[in-house]
Parts: C-alpha cells; sequence; structure tokens
C-alpha cells in the first residue's frame, strides 16, 4: 500500500496580507502529478486543509479542483480536520463524497471507523484523529474523562486498536493521521533533516505551556500522519510530520517543502518511506544591510521574485525606506531598522541629560535621541529657530 502523507494545506492562508492562493494551486497540482507517477494508493492529508473555520466559496473551489486532479490520478483521499477548520463545513457531505473515494473525516464520535483500502497482503486500515478538543471528545464520549491533548490521543488511540483487531486480529496493519504537537518522551528533542545539512540535528518542538503528546501513544500503528507542524520532522521511522506545502512565514526560510511517500509492507515490518520534494513557487528571503546596498544594480538579482524580509543597517532610518525597496524587491513585505551602530547615550536618564538646557539644545537632544546620535540638518536647525522664535514672539505678546 503505497501512501502520500502531506498536510496543513491551510487553503485561504495569507502571507503578510498577501494571497497565497495561486501558489498553492502550483503545489497541490504537483501532488496530484506525484500521485500518478509514483502510483499512490491514497493521498493523507493530516489536517488544517483550510486556514479559517469559515472558509470563502474561493477555498472550496480550489480543494474541490485539488482533490479532483488526485482522484484523476488515481488515489484515494483522506482529509482530516485540524483546529483551524470547521469540522461541520469540511465535513458537509463526507458520507456522499465517500461513494467517490474522498473520505473527509472531522466527525469525533467516528474515529475508531477507519476507511478500509486493500493491497496484495489485505486490508489496510486508515484512521483519522479530528482534532480532539478534550470537551468535544467527552461530548462524544462520556467514558472519557480527561483535559490534555495527550489524554485526548491516548484515548482515541485506545479505541483504534481495540477496532483494529476486532477487523484484523494481531497482524492489522493500519494508518493513524493526528493533528497535535508530538515530541519526544518527557519533552526530549527530536530529529528533524534539513535541506541544508542533509542529516539529523536536534531540535526542540515543545513550547511552553503546550500540551504535548507523546510519540508512544501511537504505537500499533504501521504509519503516524502527522500535522500541525510546519516543519517536515521524523520522531521514528513509524512517527513524522510532513511538514506544510507552502512557506507560510520568513520563520520557515530554512525549510524545504514536501511530502512523504510511505509503503507500508507486510504486518509488523517497518514502512518504506522516502521525502517528495514540492515546487516552491516564491522563495521567502531575509536581505540585510543599508538602503544604498539593498539598491545597488548587482544586488541579490535571486531575490527579485521572492517574498522579502528587509533588515535595514543604516545608523538613520531613511525616509521613504519601503517604497524604495518595493521598487526594485516587488514582494517586499516587512521592513526592521536595526541600525548598525547604536548610539551610546550613557547611563544619565533623559531627564538627567537635558537638565538647564534651553529650548534649542532640548529639540536637538531629542533629535539625537530618537535618531540614533544624528541631530538636526543645516537646513533643519534654521526652521527650529524660526519656530521657535515665532513662539517667542508669540509669547511676549500676551
Amino acid at each position: 500500500m503505497r501512501i502520500l502523507h502531506t498536510s496543513d494545506w491551510h487553503i485561504g492562508r495569507t502571507f503578510h496580507g498577501h494571497s497565497t492562493d495561486e501558489h498553492l494551486a502550483v503545489v497541490l497540482a504537483a501532488i496530484a502529478s506525484a500521485v500518478a507517477e509514483r502510483g499512490v494508493d491514497a493521498v493523507v492529508v493530516a489536517g488544517d486543509v483550510f486556514d479559517s473555520s469559515t472558509p470563502k466559496a474561493e477555498a472550496f473551489t480550489m480543494l474541490n479542483t485539488a482533490v479532483a486532479a488526485i482522484r484523476s490520478a488515481g488515489a484515494d483521499v483522506i482529509l482530516t480536520s485540524g483546529n483551524h477548520d470547521g469540522p461541520a463545513r469540511l465535513g458537509h457531505m463526507a458520507a456522499f463524497a465517500a461513494f467517490g473515494g474522498v473520505h473527509v473525516l472531522t466527525d469525533l464520535g467516528a474515529l475508531a471507523t477507519p476507511v478500509t483500502l486493500e493491497d496484495e497482503h489485505g486490508e489496510v486500515l486508515l484512521y483519522g484523529i479530528p482534532y480532539p478538543h478534550p470537551e468535544f471528545l467527552r461530548s462524544a464520549f462520556p467514558a472519557f474523562e480527561g483535559t490534555t491533548q495527550a489524554a485526548a490521543h491516548a484515548f482515541a488511540m485506545d479505541l483504534i486498536r481495540d477496532d483494529a483487531a476486532a477487523r484484523a486480529g494481531a497482524d492489522a496493519r493500519y494508518v493513524v493521521a493526528a493533528h497535535t504537537f508530538c515530541s519526544g518522551e518527557a519533552g526530549d528533542a527530536v530529529q528533524e533533516t534539513t535541506e541544508e545539512s542533509g542529516r539529523a540535528e536536534e531540535r526542540d518542538i515543545t513550547r511552553g505551556g503546550l500540551d504535548i503528546v507523546p510519540p508512544s501513544t501511537f504505537d500499533g500503528a504501521a504509519y503516524v500522519a502527522l500535522g500541525h507542524i510546519h516543519s517536515r520532522v521524523t520522531l521514528s521511522p513509524r512517527v513524522r510530520y510532513s511538514g506544510a506545502p507552502l512557506r507560510f512565514s520568513f520563520g520557515e526560510i530554512s525549510s524545504a517543502k514536501s511530502a512523504w511517500l510511505v509503503d507500508i509492507g507486510t504486518p509488523g515490518s517497518e514502512p518504506g518511506v522516502e521525502r517528495v520534494e514540492l515546487p516552491t513557487p516564491r522563495a521567502a528571503v531575509r536581505l540585510e544591510g543599508t538602503l544604498e546596498e539593498l539598491l545597488a544594480p548587482d544586488a541579490h538579482p535571486d531575490a527579485m521574485d521572492a517574498w522579502v524580509d528587509v533588515v535595514l543597517t543604516d545608523d538613520l532610518r531613511p525616509r521613504d525606506a519601503m517604497r524604495r525597496i518595493q521598487e526594485r524587491y516587488p514582494h517586499a513585505v516587512t521592513l526592521t531598522h536595526r541600525p548598525a551602530h547604536v548610539a551610546d547615550h550613557g547611563e544619565a536618564s533623559y531627564s538627567e541629560r537635558t537638565r538647564g538646557k534651553t529650548d534649542t539644545e532640548l529639540v536637538e537632544a531629542f533629535l539625537e535621541f530618537t535618531r540614533n546620535g544624528h541631530g538636526a540638518t543645516a537646513d533643519e536647525d534654521a526652521l527650529i529657530a524660526d519656530a521657535l522664535g515665532a513662539l517667542a514672539a508669540k509669547e511676549a505678546s500676551r
């Protein structure tokens, strides 16, 4: 059984206010092409299909187009709901869609009811755990008394293991799709293979205060297709995050985008897993330097069509900087001023530094403080003198 594991499509999401629909359509079309080229039997989307619980009509159109292309390429489609999705909207007409090989798993009460596929070794059961808010899970299963994601997933997996055993016995082969934060036991770091290094590196994906589900929760599954983390992460040969198909922030610049191609073999065997690279319709880059350096004729030609995060290092923030940047880099969307040299104002407070100064000296001190040590220009000195002179004349006439 050959499965393509992807997640976190986030249809309808923007990149710093700019639509990503056109780029996502390119990637989803590439997924359909991979299905046809690699002989994929089922595509699993592990949650966050949409970016909003109330997606616009255009988002449904994009989903329908992507799913139709995957079905035409020969694979069944299994979609589960994540924390961004509205289960009722995503699952609308799910029973009808299942007749066409599109299985939308959004009903917590049916989490132990699998999609059943067959290969030369027999049945492969595919279970989806819709994002399990503990209170919603308690509503579906009054016997559940937990209050955490870890408890919710443990409860769900007990139901899944029991169902798989009842259907196929000890040799049951089953795949689970879940949308959650999963990390090593007791918050251990996990292994992530980075595109840059080509080797496994330690990366702690725990987040302070967040509810972490340990990988052992999913013991027994032939493969666990995880969603929620936007980077590709391998916790074990059987438990993996595929990551999102697009970069949705500059924090994901170093994260190469891909899906996992998973071959489920005989009962008890390790799955064969291969990375399927996805296209990058628009790169995301961070440029740092002075405005003059960034606007030089030969500067960063590879960034012309990329999303650009600009860090300006000029001592004084240039006037109209973003407009000038965007004339050269049309997709520059963020700008931060981080001077390379920061003026030393000493340890004295601002009030101490300005005590006893004349009005002209106060204005000059204020400009130096707010302009990183740069005072008024000659033209500005003239304007300041005129303004203070007019104010003095007005007060004298009272």
